[in-house]
């Protein structure tokens, strides 16, 4: 935990927060917190700043707290992914908050097991749980926006050309495709497949949306490795 999320609940007055709860536990176990150590903190959704650590209780803790910058810059991308098996998605949450993604679309296809859309993973406070995961790691504060899209064909048609509209729009295609782009700071729509790849058909629905095909390499990766390599390929990232 990189940074204290505190949440508007977690206020006493404007400048003392108690918190408790898995954020209580790991500033007493993991950083074994003191009276009067500081540690970053930052308000969802909102500023960062330092909070110095007042009282240490059982179950609660409380800190003096000031905020003074902003969170990092989100990257101007609108990230679109196949649904990934349950055991991916929370890794690709994570990663995707700490990378700076804001617009996540998780959608359907071919090659993805319809048991995948009933998993407990995809309840809304389990998605919030690993986003913030991210945050935490990253030092961010804003939360990335989740967008579920069950049906492939009505999402690619009706919605992701209006999306991908006026953006640098790539889909991510081991085969026939063009080299990956160099980073640039610009808006951008991806599209990501499952593991296997998009099919055929949804290739060329993808580049009727306006999607242009691209690849890494003749190396094939798993979602998981290919969002942080072609992030990190596509935006002049900084850490």
């Amino acid at each position: 935990m990189n940074l204290i999320l505190l949440y508007t609940s977690d206020f006493i007055t404007p400048h003392r927060v108690q918190i408790s709860g898995r954020r209580h536990q790991h500033m007493r176990s993991i950083h074994q917190a003191q009276a009067g150590e500081t540690f970053r903190v930052g308000v969802l959704n909102g500023l960062l700043g330092e909070g110095t650590v007042e009282t240490i209780g059982e179950h609660s803790l409380t800190l003096s707290v000031r905020f003074d910058r902003a969170p990092p810059t989100p990257l101007p991308l609108q990230l679109i992914m196949a649904l990934p098996r349950p055991k991916m998605l929370k890794r690709t949450l994570e990663t995707a908050a700490t990378l700076g993604v804001k617009d996540l679309w998780l959608i359907n296809s071919y090659r993805v097991d319809k048991s995948y859309w009933s998993t407990p993973l995809l309840r809304p406070d389990k998605i919030r749980e690993h986003l913030l995961l991210g945050l935490e790691q990253a030092g961010d504060t804003r939360l990335p926006r989740i967008h579920l899209r069950k049906r492939f064909k009505p999402f690619v048609e009706d919605e992701l050309p209006a999306l991908a509209r006026n953006t640098r729009a790539l889909v991510a295609h081991p085969y026939q495709a063009a080299p990956c782009p160099a980073a640039q700071d610009r808006p951008t729509t991806l599209a990501i497949g499952p593991e296997g790849g998009f099919i055929p058909y949804e290739v060329e629905k993808l580049r009727e949306a306006g999607l242009n095909t691209i690849h890494l390499g003749p190396r094939i990766l798993r979602v998981e490795t290919a969002v942080p390599v072609l992030l990190s390929r596509l935006f002049p990232l900084t850490f």
